[in-house]
């Protein structure tokens, strides 16, 4: 039997109403909600939907939030920290400085999204996928993207120590300026991003990775080299 499904719009839900039809156990969408600074730790809000919604400071801190749907909401400094967001979806979303640390984010979906200074530190992430999507100065420290299709990623100044991009293929996006101690590129194609500023101290972390002859003419001048 289909869930009744009860629809907060253009409202600023109170913890207990929410808690009053999660306990009738309905479905809920939030439509133009304003949660700006609210407190929703540790609620069970799987399978809701959020659209056009405030979450700015929001925290889920301990949220069960599996198989979640966000649209166009703005979260900027939200926190995610120890959520089970499995399956989630978000797209077109402002997630700016939010953090997931110890997120359960597997097979989780991040499209179209602003995730600039986000932190990702001890998150689970099996078959976690971004996609067009602003990483610019977030901490991705030991996140796997092996054999991944990486599209439109913009990696910029963001801490990828330890990350493993073995085989992946970047299409577009950029590491420009990015932390990669002890990263491992080995047989990734890199000839689509913008590898601008990085320091290679470490060859071998690229060992059979796919450049261009432009990218490899930066990468020469880089290190100080001249190319008679």
């Amino acid at each position: 039997m289909p869930r009744q499904t009860t629809t907060f719009s253009n409202d600023a839900p109170s913890r207990a109403a929410i808690e009053t039809s999660l306990a009738a156990g309905h479905l809920l969408v939030f439509d133009d909600c304003d949660f700006s600074g609210a407190d929703l730790s540790r609620l069970d809000l799987q399978d809701s939907v959020f659209r056009n919604c405030l979450l700015a400071e929001t925290s889920f801190y301990a949220a069960k939030l599996g198989r979640t749907r966000w649209q166009r909401c703005r979260a900027g400094h939200a926190d995610f920290e120890s959520c089970d967001l499995v399956d989630a979806v978000f797209e077109s979303s402002d997630l700016n400085n939010s953090s997931w640390r110890r997120a359960r984010l597997a097979s989780s979906t991040f499209r179209s999204c602003k995730l600039t200074g986000a932190q990702f530190e001890d998150t689970s992430h099996l078959a976690l996928v971004f996609e067009d999507s602003l990483l610019v100065g977030a901490d991705l420290r030991r996140m796997s993207f092996r054999k991944a299709r990486l599209v439109g990623l913009d990696f910029a100044t963001a801490d990828l120590s330890g990350c493993d991009f073995r085989e992946a293929v970047f299409e577009g996006g950029s590491l420009r300026d990015a932390h990669i101690k002890d990263t491992r590129f080995e047989g990734a194609d890199l000839r689509e991003a913008d590898l601008g500023g990085l320091k290679l101290a470490n060859a071998k972390q690229f060992l059979g990775a796919v450049i261009s002859p432009r990218q490899a003419a930066e990468m020469v001048r880089a290190m100080g080299l001249n190319v008679a």
